[in-house]
């Protein structure tokens, strides 16, 4: 039985906004239309009896009936998305059998609404922001690694801005650091300029919320300095902006997780596995023969166009959730950040029951 992927095009004027952990209010109430399909319980009693007295068996029936539990999953164009365009090219989460919706949002401000507000089942962030959401009660889990750093192919660097001659992480004591406040960011440019010798008194920051903003106060050199995550990262590089450190010789510090609702894991539990089981193939496809995917990359995934040809498409996590100790090193900065009081379990907030 065939069952229908819905792919909405994301707005061109895409600006990605990271969510502050701690000033952001989530709010709940309809952010932006999605097709929803509701189908009452009587009309397909009335389509059961229908379907049987048409000679069709009661079992198919079932099937349709069991094919409206579809999935919404909300995404950034980013390139951490992109085992789920894979999986869409090629079929796969018809293979599997599960339904998906994605729901395309431009900043994690707006995808954090959507989850509190119900609207989606299942969404693409952080473990600081699964976090954010079960700081009072468990709301969401994570149940797989999306991306993360790998020997050559960082997920974030710090950057200097051209002709600043800041080359090393000692360089930049005491100089700004334009990143987005009490977000991934944040963490990761903390935690790799202190695994490079740096005290809490020698890193100064500057809020700089909006990534393509950030991007162009580095170039302009209007700050000395500024985190910023792969690929846009790399064509700051090839426009002349000078590399310090990136996450590749950290890797623990940084990884993209999906994460979904408990009420969705409760109600759609074998929807979920076989998403994950449509994300993995992908993932392993894309491991396997990367450049083979690069013209569905550049119409998916927004590239920047100095580097659409040169820009190496990265390996992917398979079957994997990020590790306790790493769960416990985010705890302990949000905890340091007072972006909470106290660490949250490990098995709560993350659970590997839905790995393939």
């Amino acid at each position: 039985m065939t069952k229908s992927v819905t792919l909405f095009t994301p707005s061109p004027l895409f600006c990605y906004l990271e969510p502050d952990f701690k000033t952001h209010t989530l709010f709940n109430g309809e952010h932006m239309k999605l097709k929803i399909q509701f189908k009452k319980s009587a009309v397909m009693g009335l389509l059961i009896v229908l379907l049987i007295m048409a000679g069709v068996p009661a079992n198919l029936a079932a099937q349709n009936d069991q094919s409206s539990v579809s999935l919404k999953v909300a995404l950034l164009p980013i390139l951490d998305t992109f085992p789920f365009h894979v999986a869409q090219a090629k079929g796969y989460f018809d293979r599997y059998g599960v339904s998906v919706t994605a729901v395309p949002v431009s900043s994690g401000l707006e995808r954090d609404q959507l989850m509190q507000s119900g609207a989606i089942d299942g969404m693409l962030n952080e473990m600081a922001t699964t976090a954010n959401f079960n700081r009072e009660r468990i709301q969401v889990q994570i149940i797989l690694s999306a991306r993360k750093a790998y020997p050559h192919y960082p997920l974030f660097r710090v950057l200097s801005a051209p002709g600043s001659g800041l080359s090393s992480p000692a360089d930049l004591k005491g100089i700004p650091i334009g990143v987005s406040k009490n977000t991934i960011i944040e963490y990761v440019t903390d935690r790799l300029l202190a695994a490079n010798g740096l005290t809490p008194n020698q890193i100064a920051k500057k809020s700089v919320p909006v990534i393509p903003e950030r991007y162009q106060l580095l170039l302009q050199g209007q700050v000395k300095a500024a985190t910023l995550p792969d690929p846009l990262a790399k064509s700051a590089l090839e426009a002349g902006a000078g590399a310090v450190i990136d996450d590749s010789a950290h890797p623990q510090y940084s990884v993209s997780v999906l994460s979904f609702n408990i009420q969705a894991l409760k109600n759609k539990a074998e929807a979920v596995r076989q998403f994950i089981k449509a994300w993995n193939q992908a993932a392993q496809d894309i491991n396997v023969d990367p450049e083979s995917y690069r013209s569905l990359l550049l119409q998916k995934i927004r590239v920047p166009k100095n580097i659409q040809q040169t820009y190496r498409i990265p390996p992917f996590p398979l079957r994997e959730v990020p590790s306790a100790a790493q769960w416990a090193d985010v705890m302990n900065w949000m905890v340091s950040k007072g972006l909470l009081k106290a660490p949250l379990p490990y098995k709560e907030s993350i659970s590997t029951q839905y790995l393939p």
